[in-house]
């Protein structure tokens, strides 16, 4: 039986004996995969639904844009069934009394023919933040999956050694059987009995502690998936490739910083995030220049007294007025601030800092993108390191523990060699363990620095 499945058959265990098993609801009834796992966090997580929404809204902040280039048109209507007024008349030397019924209809149109070039800016820097929001978005998936991998492996992790212990804890309480049989026969002292007794009861509290442990790192994989924390869930073992070293080289570190700098969508991010506030600026200088804009007007009207009035005038229909009637006109507005109280003066400057803040932004993420992929190279190749190191650890481990078990046997070792070999084998699987999930995960680390990381179809694709 594998370490996997015995990690597996824990699990299901430990999930059959939860007290909370009641409320538990079976989230997939097979064991899901680390590619199932990041496609289910990425469509449930609260940052990649963040990044989606502010990417659709700069997408209609580019159509807004758009609309500047396009003349503004809007009408009016109204309608008075009664309007009365009262006049004093220097003919009649008396108060004259009217009303009237009216009508109006308009029609405007404007467009702007020039403003400094600030509706021209404005898109471009909207478009610039359109392809940020798009790059932050496929960044915020990797983030996702970045996450959701170290503890979909750590859990794994936690799961293994949980076995191991579990395994450790048989091979004690086993010999625990044979030394209260040797006991009986004459064959093992009191002591010997005693220390073996206090031997596997210190197995059942490192059981204990390791349970926990991998009780812990899936409920954090549940909470980075955001689903039900009661899910029944399993995992499956990641590929072998994955975690015993034997997976090829990565590249020198300076292939792996040409590849980042290339490939690391937060920064692209940056550099549109600053190509955007650059035309921001342009944007903020345009208020110097003058405006010009065309507009054309058309509209009509018609009044007609009611009876009531002073005097009624006589006048054709209010259809026939406002069929009749129509006037237009065509201008041109120029307008052109001289002084505005150094306004313009203060947005040109806050834009401007704005720009140099997001150079400095997209600097600064270079040269900490270099740092660490230096960093990270080198934690790999000790992780891999270590896988070697350890294996050669366990043979020895294991061979120990052989030799001494069969002296203690026979009489020839004592109780401390027996438990010495023992815990020095436990040490040295664990440390396999340990070792071959920080390979994979050092990968993963690796894979997220050069913008390697992997992702499943996405509903942006």
């Amino acid at each position: 039986m594998t370490k996997a499945t015995l990690f597996l058959l824990s699990l299901l265990t430990f999930i059959i004996t939860n007290p909370a098993q009641g409320l538990a609801e079976e989230y997939n009834t097979k064991n899901l995969t680390l590619e199932e796992c990041v496609r289910i966090g990425i469509e449930n997580a609260t940052t990649g639904i963040k990044a989606e929404r502010a990417l659709k809204l700069t997408g209609s902040d580019v159509l807004r844009n758009y609309g500047k280039f396009l003349p503004h048109l809007s009408a009016s209507a109204s309608y008075s069934p009664l309007t009365m007024q009262r006049n004093w008349s220097t003919t009649s030397n008396d108060y004259t009394k009217s009303k009237t019924e009216s009508t109006s209809l308009s029609l405007q149109a404007t467009l702007n023919l020039f403003n400094g070039f600030s509706d021209y800016a404005s898109l471009k820097a909207a478009l610039s933040e359109k392809k940020s929001a798009r790059y932050s978005l496929a960044r915020a998936y990797e983030t996702i999956a970045y996450d959701i991998t170290q503890s979909y492996y750590q859990a794994l992790l936690e799961g293994e050694l949980m076995v191991i212990a579990r395994e450790d804890l048989r091979s004690s309480a086993d010999q625990l059987k044979l030394t209260e049989r040797q006991f009986q026969v004459g064959l093992k002292s009191m002591t010997d009995l005693y220390q073996q007794q206090a031997e596997t009861a210190s197995r059942e509290l490192v059981l204990i502690q390791a349970e926990s442990r991998a009780r812990r790192s899936t409920l954090e994989l549940l909470r980075r998936l955001q689903i039900d924390p009661q899910s029944q869930i399993g995992l499956a073992e990641p590929p072998a490739r994955e975690t015993d070293g034997k997976d090829g080289t990565v590249g020198n570190a300076d292939s792996l910083t040409a590849l980042a700098l290339r490939s690391r969508s937060d920064l692209k991010a940056r550099d549109r995030s600053a190509r955007a506030a650059k035309w921001k600026v342009t944007t903020a200088r345009a208020a110097r220049l003058p405006s010009l804009d065309a507009s054309f007007t058309l509209g009509t009207d018609g009044t007609r007294y009611l009876s009531g009035s002073s005097k009624v005038y006589s006048s054709p229909a209010i259809e026939d007025q406002l069929e009749n009637s129509g006037d237009y006109a065509v201008a041109l507005n120029l307008t052109w601030s001289i002084f505005d109280g150094y306004q313009t003066r203060y947005a040109v400057q806050a834009a401007k800092i704005s720009h140099l803040n997001t150079m400095q932004d997209y600097d600064d993420l270079q040269r900490t993108i270099q740092i660490d992929i230096q960093q990270q190279l080198g934690d790999y190749h000790s992780a891999k390191t270590e896988i070697i190191t350890a294996n050669a650890t366990v043979k020895a481990a294991e061979a120990a523990w052989n030799a001494v078990k069969r002296k203690y046997e026979l009489g020839a070792a004592g109780f401390v060699d027996l438990s010495a070999a023992r815990a020095t084998l436990f040490d040295a699987r664990s440390s396999l363990t340990r070792a071959k999930y920080n390979l994979a995960r050092q990968k993963n680390i690796l894979d997220y620095t050069t913008g390697k990381t992997a992702l499943p179809q996405t509903p942006q694709d």
